[in-house]
């Protein structure tokens, strides 16, 4: 397994596969033209395997913390540790960026996800409520 950081819009279109929908140009090339986010691509064969964002966020009482906005790895390629192994990659950007913590939030029902966090060293909280919009 190969972790790069990713920069280019074209190496994000040939990882298009591993995200929810596909990648939409100018988001992507908005996302990438931001030094406050941050891409992650896991490499297996040469081949995207895998993949994490992270945006840093600050607020006057808490300075910068990094949310870690998406994970997500190939089917073909779960339960291989790929997972950890970026969110180690976003975790110790964000050391390095002097970030005070990193955070993210996922169904309380979904277990792959909780116990993949808990293996990368998360503290879960399960009396956290997330509130959204849509639009």
């Amino acid at each position: 397994m190969d972790i790069r950081r990713i920069t280019s819009f074209d190496a994000v279109m040939a990882a298009g596969h591993l995200f929810d929908d596909p990648p939409v140009e100018d988001a992507t090339r908005a996302f990438l033209a931001d030094d406050r986010h941050h891409l992650f691509i896991a490499y297996v064969d040469g081949e995207p395997a895998g993949f994490v964002s992270g945006v840093e966020t600050i607020h006057p009482d808490k300075g910068v913390e990094m949310f870690l906005y998406e994970l997500g790895v190939d089917d073909a390629h779960q339960r291989r540790g790929i997972a950890t192994a970026l969110i180690g990659q976003l975790v110790e950007l964000a050391r390095e960026r002097g970030c005070t913590g990193v955070w993210t939030g996922t169904e309380k029902d979904n277990a792959a996800a909780l116990a993949t966090y808990r293996r990368a060293g998360a503290e879960l909280d399960f009396d956290t409520v997330a509130v959204s919009w849509g639009f």
